[in-house]
């Protein structure tokens, strides 16, 4: 574990820009499943391959939550350890990027609740159906980055795993440990915020 570790600490962090490259050659030609079961065994070249592959998507995930390149890092590489720790749980039901994805956010919401930063459920508000503008025709990527950076925490958690990461309400809130309609009606409110920040 001590050499995981170290490994971790010494392998570059991708930024997030980076994070929706393909991943690496070497992780296409052996696939994925066979580095699962050589890691297993107990091989930190294929760990390490694992890692690399995934590691710009898991950073951007913690970094887009905490808005905190630091902190971001710190538990991009807790993410790691634990899955390597936990790497004979993992039954291959989700992709394996989605499993890494949950460890992630699981790290997040225990250092801000370590921290003792509460992430209130936003009461459900009317749903306007207000249709959010074609983003890319209206920002930068940076842009929405800065403002996605303001939205209150619980609506910022949801958005960037929905709206940055794909997830559905359902996975989302089974993420978050809140109830899908909570889910639903954060993502209304990160969408309002942003069409409200947008147009001001």
């Amino acid at each position: 574990m001590r050499a995981i570790g170290a490994l971790l600490r010494s392998a570059p962090v991708t930024e997030p820009s980076e994070a929706l490259a393909d991943p690496p050659a070497e992780v296409v030609e052996l696939g994925e499943r066979r580095l699962i079961e050589r890691a297993r065994r107990g091989e930190q070249g294929a760990f390490e391959a694992i890692y690399r592959a995934h590691v710009g998507r898991v950073y951007g995930l913690c970094l887009r939550m905490l808005q905190d390149p630091a902190a971001a890092e710190d538990c991009a590489q807790e993410a790691f350890i634990s899955a390597w720790r936990n790497l004979a749980s993992f039954q291959g039901r989700s992709a394996l990027g989605t499993w890494l994805h949950r460890i992630a956010v699981n790290v997040v919401l225990g250092r801000t609740r370590r921290k003792e930063i509460i992430v209130h459920a936003a009461e459900p508000e009317e749903m306007t159906g207000a249709a959010m503008p074609a983003i890319a025709d209206a920002l930068d990527v940076l842009d929405l980055e800065q403002l996605i950076a303001t939205l209150p925490t619980g609506a910022r958690h949801v958005l960037v795993l929905q709206g940055v990461y794909g997830y559905t309400h359902e996975e989302t809130a089974e993420f978050l440990g809140i109830a899908v309609g909570t889910c639903k009606a954060q993502l209304h409110r990160a969408r309002k915020l942003l069409v409200e920040r947008m147009t001001n």
